[in-house]
């Protein structure tokens, strides 16, 4: 049997949103920066995402991340994170996932019980600190680029919905963030078609209604996600409220979402709601946790931002090759209606 191509790759799970990792099988890519290599794949060689997250090998609920060499002086390695329709400049639950495959796996040597180091996203450079025991990643720690907000109570009309308020920030990727129970929503599992349905009619609505443009990097822009925030809760330990983000073309998010938290993180201290160094415990849907927290203020061009850290864990599920036969009629896959949705 001759094979076409071959892709090794190890199955990562965090907060039960399953994360791929490339370890094998595709030479570095052109570009100087980690963003002009997502930019290079994007543009000019998506067979390579398509081929892993499309059908028959892909599924919707899934990511990939493709880990390259960096030109960054203080990064080990840079990776790029492909999505089921979209290349985005940062995930969180990626980078957990990343980073957890890189240690176990001793791609990056694990030092016990820390694990300092940096990877470069498309977004920037993100500092890494993972603790460590037993050869097992335990948890990652993870610094994030600068989140900010870029509006507060924009009115959108949404179709059937009619006109609601969000916010917009950024977060790594840019969000219109919703009041879930001013929408109706106690966001449990139940209700995840629903909240699938109107989060991609807000983010269609917010994307036209609101523009918005990173300050510093005009290539990054337009709302990419719709995150319903659940009510805030204080606690002993600080604070702590429920999320749900729905990721394009319409499927729910299993994990809390690192980019959403840290989005939800500079919306919170632009009210008020959190002060540095405050922790936030971040829940999804099914229960799982991230935690998350503002560890300086800054600015993002002329807008006054926030710099946070999430931590979360993940578990490695699998160590697996794509294979393509020379003869497969699919080579870049395929999808239908049924289980991906339909673009309006």
């Amino acid at each position: 049997m001759r094979f076409q191509k071959m892709v090794n790759v190890v199955g990562v799970h965090v907060g039960g949103e399953l994360n791929e990792v490339i370890t094998g099988g595709v030479l570095d890519v052109p570009g100087e920066t980690v963003f002009d290599k997502m930019l290079h794949l994007q543009n000019n060689a998506d067979e390579l995402r398509q081929f892993l997250l499309n059908e028959p090998r892909g599924r919707i609920t899934q990511c990939v991340n493709l880990v390259l060499p960096s030109s960054h002086p203080d990064a080990v390695a840079g990776f790029v994170i492909m999505e089921s329709e979209f290349y985005v400049p940062m995930s969180g639950s990626n980078t957990i996932c990343t980073v957890t495959a890189l240690l176990e796996t001793g791609m990056v040597p694990m030092v016990e019980p820390v694990t300092e180091f940096n990877l470069e996203a498309p977004a920037g450079l993100i500092g890494i600190t993972a603790t460590c025991g037993d050869g097992k990643c335990r948890d990652v720690t993870f610094r994030n680029v600068p989140a900010f907000v870029m509006a507060l109570d924009q009115e959108v009309e949404v179709p059937r919905l009619g006109r609601i308020k969000v916010d917009v920030a950024y977060g790594g990727m840019i969000y219109a963030l919703v009041d879930a129970t001013e929408l109706g929503f106690k966001l449990v599992p139940d209700e995840a078609r629903t909240l699938v349905e109107v989060g991609e009619r807000i983010k269609k609505a917010a994307a036209e209604q609101c523009p918005a443009v990173h300050p510093e990097n005009p290539e990054i822009h337009t709302i990419n996600q719709t995150l319903f925030a659940g009510p805030l809760r204080a606690t002993e330990k600080g604070k702590r409220s429920r999320n749900t983000v729905i990721v394009s073309p319409g499927r729910i998010d299993r994990s809390p979402c690192g980019t959403g938290t840290s989005a939800r993180l500079a919306v919170m201290h632009a009210r008020g709601q959190i002060e540095v160094g405050e922790s936030f415990v971040h829940e999804s849907i099914i229960g799982s946790e991230f935690t998350g927290r503002i560890v300086e203020t800054v600015d993002v061009g002329s807008r006054p931002g926030i710099v946070p850290t999430i931590t979360g864990s993940a578990w490695i599920t699998a160590f697996h090759q794509y294979v393509l036969d020379a003869s497969d009629p699919y080579p870049t896959g395929f999808n239908l209606p049924d289980a991906w949705p339909a673009r309006e």
